[in-house]
């Protein structure tokens, strides 16, 4: 029991760990999307942490219940190894969007990782339903963040 309660630690501390990274590495960076042009409906910036954590950690137990239900599964690899480029992806595009301000190129990387996200959701929602169920709101804020970021991109 303590193993797989270490485990589930290990699974949620991944993608905090990047999104920690991500946050770290477009620090600076924020002041400079403050004073952008923003679209209707932009939350406040101190919103982005907050919802950003929270999906982090969905993703993390949603990956620790994929990796749990078939440790062994070449099924279980091939979701797991989507979901980390996903990662992979949703980490380069802050750098894309806040450090270099490359809307259009941002938001192009953007659609990529909506499919990459709706792929690695579709993938572990056949595995286990929950960890499928838990990937939506994930989803359903890249969604709004690609709104976000197509509509910064014109209106700057």
């Amino acid at each position: 029991m303590k193993n797989h309660k270490l485990k589930l630690l290990f699974f949620i501390a991944v993608p905090l760990l990047v999104g920690g990274l991500s946050a770290l590495v477009t620090m600076g960076e924020m002041e400079k999307y403050s004073s952008l042009n923003q679209p209707p409906m932009s939350p406040p910036s101190s919103l982005f942490p907050i919802v950003w954590t929270i999906l982090f950690i969905l993703m993390g137990i949603a990956s620790y219940l994929v990796w749990k239900t078939e440790p062994d599964s070449p099924r279980v690899g091939a979701a797991l190894r989507i979901y980390a480029i996903q990662l992979v992806f949703n980490f380069v595009w802050s750098i894309l969007f806040f450090n270099f301000g490359l809307f259009y190129l941002a938001f192009a990387w953007l659609l990529v990782l909506w499919v990459l996200i709706l792929s690695t959701t579709a993938q572990f929602c056949r595995i286990n339903k929950t960890a499928g169920w838990l990937m939506v709101p994930y989803i359903l804020w890249v969604t709004y963040a690609a709104y976000l970021n197509f509509a910064v991109a014109v209106l700057n």
